[in-house]
């Protein structure tokens, strides 16, 4: 009998992660859940521990630690709390897996210890590849450390060049739905809600998430993500919009030859490939059925009105620290437009104020990618003020 994949999940309690569980739960002869952690939802966390009994969990929020410890001591499951401890958790030697679903640059360090002790990763935190795309690409590369997609778009990409990978890339198009604003104008979307903002037509997402599609930033943070995975220049990266979302993303050869993956929305599968790759399980997902899609649309993206996808680019095409300036602005934008008292074409503002005003460095190390995130999230404050 084949040996189980032992799996740690940062971030077990979120979108990605729930769905994570799913999969496994769907195939437990072929996966153990070794290491969950949450930031602040004990109940669930303490929920999925009881079902999956991991080796070990880790409560980041440290106010939460009693009441976790005292619901997993009698399952003897080892109970930690702290970012410290999120960063060196995936370094156990029972891991074979990390699947780091954490949201934005929270992912940045736990990811970076996974690579250090050689664990490979399914990346499901594109902020990770954002903010330090060079450093944490390097750092695989000499680790031998496989990061396997797990974004919809980008594993589309990857299952595309499957057999490809001595053939030159002429460029990736990446989809967008185009969100729940698609086809408004800016004097349109001065007043909107963010209960409006919320409400995706095709995806069920984490709130950060679903208003970076909304504003187009996510598409934006993939076509840096797509940068890096797949050694690109931004030059090479497209986005279309297509509002079905069922291709989910192609890439164009040198001969002119384009594939396309496609199928119906749905995460677990991404996810599922990431942690199986190279083996495909056989899942109980609804299958795409083409004569329910007689037509499926393509359109340019408006970046004067969603211009978080131009500052992607703009950031992307200065390179440096310039992505983790354009993150960091974004992640408290959002967080103040949640709060609402930020509107909602105000946070591109926010994230171009911060471009222009943040310290530039060039040649970034870890230590500048902190100061970079620091730095901006204080600007990023001012702005709002």
């Amino acid at each position: 009998m084949k040996e189980k994949k032992h799996i740690a999940i940062l971030g077990s309690t979120g979108s990605i992660g729930t769905q994570a569980l799913e999969v496994i739960a769907a195939h437990p002869d072929y996966f153990e859940v070794e290491v969950l952690t949450a930031q602040n939802n004990a109940d669930l966390l303490i929920q999925q521990s009881i079902k999956f009994k991991p080796n070990v969990v880790v409560i980041v929020n440290e106010l939460l630690y009693d009441k976790v410890f005292e619901a997993l001591d009698p399952h003897h499951i080892k109970v930690f709390a702290g970012e410290r401890a999120l960063a060196s958790v995936s370094q156990m030697d029972s891991v074979d897996l990390v699947l780091t679903a954490l949201v934005g640059y929270s992912g940045l360090l736990p990811t970076i210890k996974a690579i250090e002790a050689g664990k490979p990763i399914a990346l499901a935190n594109k902020e990770t590849l954002v903010v330090a795309g060079e450093l944490v690409t390097s750092m695989a590369r000499e680790k031998g450390v496989n990061i396997y997609p797990v974004d919809s778009e980008h594993s589309a990409i990857f299952q595309c060049i499957v057999g490809e990978f001595e053939n030159k890339i002429e460029k990736i198009i990446l989809t967008a739905s185009g969100g729940p604003f698609r086809g408004k104008k800016r004097d349109e979307l001065v007043n909107v809600t963010k209960a409006q903002a919320l409400k995706h037509p095709n995806w069920t997402m984490g709130a950060k998430v679903t208003i970076d599609s909304a504003t187009l930033m996510n598409k934006g943070l993939e076509v840096i993500e797509a940068k890096w995975l797949f050694g690109l220049k931004p030059e090479e990266v497209e986005v279309v919009v297509h509002p079905q979302s069922i291709v989910h993303s192609l890439v164009q050869f040198q001969d002119g030859s384009i594939k396309a993956q496609l199928g119906l929305p749905d995460m677990r599968l991404p996810i599922q490939f990431a942690m199986t790759y190279p083996e495909r399980l056989k899942t109980d997902f609804e299958r795409f059925d083409f004569t329910k899609y007689p037509s499926l649309t393509f359109e340019q993206p408006d970046t004067e009105t969603f211009r978080n996808l131009a500052l992607a680019f703009e950031a992307l095409k200065r390179g440096g620290n310039m992505p983790c300036v354009l993150n960091a602005a974004n992640e408290v934008a959002v967080e103040e437009f949640l709060k609402d008292k930020v509107g909602f074409l105000e946070m591109s503002d926010i994230v171009a104020n911060c471009m222009a005003k943040t310290s530039f460095v060039a040649n970034p190390g870890y230590e500048d990618y902190v100061a970079t995130d620091r730095e901006t999230r204080i600007r990023a404050a001012e702005c709002i003020r």
